[in-house]
């Protein structure tokens, strides 16, 4: 197969670039102008071709809580929404992937049902020290791209790490040397602060009031001395708090963020309820520029999703302590920083292309094969018409989880095809054309 005529997102190009792009055997095998051979043209006519994306956080959910998500929809949801590759969580399965008997049970099972390429992250828990850490954490080196851990964790399988426990795991990995990945939010602050405001009411604002960004200061200012004590691997997940993400930026840590932390604030959060509702929970106000111009300087590393749906009742339940935390969002992570970034002007095309697939690929040891249009990588790309223009309705979504903070948007540029390893996965007109099984499992 040719690419021809489409607007090409090179690697380190500061503009598009009129070149054809030849795959073949999965592969991308040359790049340049008026390539022609007796093979398929796949005419890109008016169209910009983006390597594929990468969401390095999402919770998929199988096996053992598949009434929120499966890999199947799952990944279905990412192809639609120009993510080829996924990384999914450890902890939001039953078992967790914490030993390499559980890894091999959730790969058993997820590797016939993934439409896009995928890699696992292993974890590490409290229950993890009372099992053999160190073994477990050996073996599962071998097939996982990091290790995710909790400062505070909402999940009885999956507990969170004291202070001890954490600087042990941080030094394993780094023997490992694989990255360790940390949800932070101060246990004690959290744990005190939800006392008192959940005896004031249950709504948006209290929960908000339980782990404000004060709760994120302080994890990240612990986890940060203790990893540069150490001389460790350190990355911080779903940055929501600005000034969070300048202390990281400091440091040799890196740290994600996520579209809602972008877009919203408290005073949405109050208007939209728990249609909104995640952990961490989003900031006020100053937080979401502030993130952006953090997000294009450099200061956070890469954006992700945190995709994490539910059934409509989950969100509905009469109190916000008891609604589900978490929302749907491989689907419009791509088309989101597309439209409100890279169109809107706050993000060039070369740091465009870095926070939506070459950094989190670097990041995690898969920049061989993914993250940028090169010779010799997989063929891998997104073709979006920067011209159509898209209402967000999550009745459409693919994805099991219908309900998104997103509702009613309107995202400029939209997604015509996504292309893995030289196949079309995904149609804006004909709908998903991989069959089950089609992704790959990414090792180290």
């Amino acid at each position: 197969m040719i690419i021809k005529n489409g607007k090409v997102a090179l690697l380190g190009e500061d503009k598009f670039l009129d070149v054809d792009i030849k795959v073949e055997q999965e592969k991308i095998t040359e790049i340049g102008k008026n390539l022609s051979e007796d093979t398929k043209i796949l005419d890109a006519d008016g169209l910009l071709v983006f390597p594929g994306g990468i969401d390095p956080h999402v919770h998929f959910d199988e096996p053992g809580y598949t009434f929120n998500e499966d890999f199947y929809h799952g990944t279905c949801a990412a192809a639609s929404g120009g993510i080829t590759t996924v990384i999914d969580m450890p902890c939001t399965s039953i078992p967790p992937v914490t030993n390499i008997n559980n890894l091999f049970t959730k790969l058993n099972i997820i590797k016939k049902k993934a439409i896009v390429d995928f890699g696992l992250y292993g974890g590490v828990s409290s229950q993890s020290f009372e099992e053999g850490y160190l073994q477990n954490m050996e073996e599962l080196s071998r097939f996982v791209l990091g290790f995710k851990t909790y400062f505070i964790s909402g999940m009885d399988t999956f507990g969170r790490l004291n202070l001890s426990q954490f600087k042990k795991v941080l030094i394993k990995a780094k023997e490992l040397n694989l990255p360790i990945l940390l949800h932070a939010e101060d246990y004690n602050y959290v744990k005190k602060a939800t006392e008192i405001v959940k005896k004031e009411g249950h709504l948006p604002i209290h929960y908000y009031a339980s782990r404000p960004e004060k709760a994120e200061i302080i994890a990240v200012s612990t986890a940060i001395k203790i990893a540069k004590h150490f001389d460790v691997n350190l990355h911080i997940v779903h940055i929501g708090t600005a000034k969070a993400a300048k202390i990281v930026s400091k440091s040799n840590a890196t740290c994600e963020t996520e579209p809602h932390y972008l877009e919203f604030d408290m005073n949405d959060f109050e208007k939209i309820g728990s249609a909104l509702k995640t952990t961490p929970s989003v900031k006020s106000s100053p937080n979401k520029e502030k993130l952006w111009k953090y997000l294009s300087n450099d200061s956070i590393n890469f954006v992700a999703s945190d995709h994490a749906p539910c059934p409509k009742k989950a969100k509905k339940t009469g109190s916000i302590w008891t609604d589900y935390a978490g929302i749907p969002g491989c689907g419009t992570l791509f088309p989101y920083m597309f439209s409100e970034g890279f169109m809107k002007g706050r993000l060039n095309l070369i740091r465009f292309v870095e926070i939506i697939s070459e950094n989190a690929a670097k990041r995690y040891g898969i920049f061989h094969k993914k993250g940028s249009i090169e010779v010799g990588k997989d063929a891998d790309f997104v073709l979006v018409n920067p011209k159509k223009n898209w209402i967000v309705k999550g009745k459409d979504f693919y994805s099991k989880g219908k309900i998104t903070p997103f509702e009613g948007f309107e995202l400029k540029g939209k997604i015509t095809k996504t292309i893995l390893r030289g196949k079309v996965i995904y149609d804006s007109e004909k709908g998903i054309l991989a069959e089950k099984g089609y992704g790959k499992f990414l090792k180290p």
